[in-house]
């Protein structure tokens, strides 16, 4: 993975901190924009004049933009300065996100919805770039960690707070206060974030090569199909909880309290074990997510078991979230930009996957907990991968040792 040209000073401890900070930031309106509009879709559909399940569309539209947007922008931007690209990710953000807060009817929010999530994949992928670059070798997946932090924290904090003004101001003030956070960004990042040049010698030919790699391939696929597991249970979280377990309805917020606290500690712990043994953390935590999502079905007999179980396979998702970001920038070789992109491309891709095979299962009459066996049944195909992704690197460490072998011969014959 490169770092930082050897010219470069390295940053102080205070500015560090304020560099990822600043970083964090972006990941933190990015969140919040991307799940406010589940807690707000009641208000959207009402707002355009369209039913609930036509506003759900808006959602989709998102995710589009994000799995869309991520290679594309990541492949034609990697020569660019990565303080620019963040500033200009930044403003497209704003502008899409104004534009949502803008529109008069459902064309209109649709396509501003799907412009608001462009930058989002390549915003990650630059920023966990410029994050490695700024510390030592063995503390990259903190760093990235750190900036995906934002993420989860909007969980916790952006997306119940921003649901709260768009019911109490209207559905479009939520957008406008991302708007805020996005500009925030924007200017936090031009502030303190130490420049950092693009890589000159890249062409869109040479990243989208990264398609290619089979290791990356296998890599994206244990993204979509791992991570699908864990939407498959989430996107239904609300009636499991109450029609299976028999909370109220008033107590779904709890419930989902307990999967952003998952995800803020599994996000940060991530980084620390893909820092140990990144493959192995890897396979670890595509195991024990599926383990905990096979096990809700026993888990949802009471509110204690529901709210532990919730809390900790966000916690395991959250943790395979920073180890394929991290894999995915090892195995791009020099197209680390677009790896690193991708892993959103696959995590939204992840999201449409899961929500629609928990769909199936459930309208096929077998119940709320069902989704929980489709999860663990999609982890099970993540491990498939893993493990050939696992061969594949021992036939090509193989292979570079005999060829090392080789070389050294010849050069003592």
């Amino acid at each position: 993975m490169s770092s930082a040209p050897a010219d470069a000073p390295a940053p102080s401890p205070a500015r560090l901190v304020a560099a990822i900070v600043a970083l964090a930031l972006g990941g933190f309106a990015i969140g919040t924009t991307e799940f406010v509009t589940m807690g707000l879709l009641p208000d959207v559909a009402e707002g355009v004049d369209i039913s609930i399940p036509t506003a759900g569309h808006v959602i989709s539209a998102y995710a589009v933009g994000v799995v869309v947007g991520a290679p594309v922008i990541a492949a034609l931007s990697t020569r660019l300065p990565r303080r620019a690209v963040l500033i200009w990710l930044m403003v497209a953000f704003v502008v899409g996100n104004s534009l949502t807060a803008l529109a008069s009817g459902y064309g209109p929010l649709l396509a501003a919805r799907f412009l608001a999530g462009l930058p989002h994949g390549a915003y990650f992928g630059v920023a966990s770039l410029v994050a490695a670059s700024l510390v030592a070798p063995h503390l990259r997946g903190r760093a990235v960690s750190s900036v995906m932090l934002g993420l989860a924290v909007s969980n916790v904090a952006g997306v119940p707070a921003a649901t709260w003004l768009g019911q109490q101001l209207g559905w479009r003030s939520a957008y406008w206060a991302v708007v805020v956070v996005g500009a925030l960004t924007s200017l936090a990042v031009a502030a303190v974030v130490p420049s950092s040049p693009g890589n000159r010698e890249a062409t869109v030919r040479t990243e989208l090569g990264a398609l290619r790699r089979p290791q990356v391939l296998l890599t994206l696929v244990v993204g979509v199909v791992g991570f699908g597991g864990m939407f498959a249970v989430y996107s239904y979280i609300a009636p499991l909880v109450t029609d299976v377990t028999g909370m109220s309805r008033g107590s779904v917020p709890l419930v989902l309290l307990a999967f952003g606290l998952g995800g803020v500690l599994g996000t940060a712990l991530g980084g620390r074990l893909a820092d140990v043994a990144l493959f192995r953390s890897l396979v670890g935590a595509n195991v024990v997510t599926g383990v905990l999502l096979a096990l809700v079905q026993l888990a949802a007999r009471t509110p204690v078991t529901i709210v532990a179980l919730v809390f900790l396979f966000a916690a395991s998702a959250s943790t395979l979230v920073v180890c394929l970001q991290m894999r995915l920038m090892e195995v791009a070789g020099e197209a680390q930009m677009l790896g690193a992109a991708l892993n959103h491309s696959a995590l939204n891709a992840a999201n449409a996957l899961g929500a629609w095979l928990g769909g199936v299962v459930i309208a096929a009459g077998l119940g709320y907990t069902a989704p929980g066996l489709v999860g663990a049944g999609l982890a099970v195909l993540g491990l498939v991968a893993l493990t050939a992704s696992g061969l594949l690197r021992r036939r090509e460490l193989r292979a570079a040792a005999g060829a090392r072998l080789a070389r050294e011969q010849l050069a003592t014959a």
